[in-house]
């Protein structure tokens, strides 16, 4: 079984530390493997994926031909000062003339990071918008179908 025995701790607070395999039969003693954790002790990586705000990213690839990514993040309610926002989100996409395209999501979501591909194979070369609505938040932005 690896045995983690701390190696040493700096002023960053963090740590790195060495796995030591006892009784490995291809070694004839130990191996030592060493490795280094790179977040701040007493803090788990998953907590670091957590958005702080809610916020909607520029499209990937943008222009695009045929489709694109839209990524969206929403954060955990704590973060949100206390109101009740609610998660229920919506991201629609328009055209030029404010024309409802597409609903992509229109669903509860959790706290975290999410990415929806928007395919446009249908539609003729110009400009779209996207819109995301969180609670309050309210973001558009725009991309660019170039076929």
């Amino acid at each position: 079984y690896p045995l983690w025995i701390p190696k040493s701790l700096n002023t960053a607070e963090t740590w790195s530390d060495t796995i030591i395999i006892l009784n490995n039969s291809t070694n004839n003693g130990s191996l030592a493997i060493p490795t280094t954790v790179d977040f701040p002790l007493g803090i788990s990586n998953e907590l670091e994926n957590i958005p702080i705000k809610f916020s909607l990213l520029q499209n990937f690839p943008n222009p695009f031909n045929p489709s694109t990514k839209i990524k969206f993040e929403i954060p955990n309610q704590s973060d949100l000062g206390g109101r009740n926002d609610s998660r229920f989100v919506t991201l629609k996409v328009y055209d030029l003339l404010g024309n409802e395209i597409e609903t992509l999501v229109s669903a509860e979501k959790r706290p975290g990071t999410y990415e929806v591909e928007f395919d446009g194979k249908q539609l003729s070369s110009g400009i779209y918008f996207y819109q995301l609505k969180a609670g309050n938040y309210i973001k558009t932005k725009k991309m660019v179908l170039i076929k």
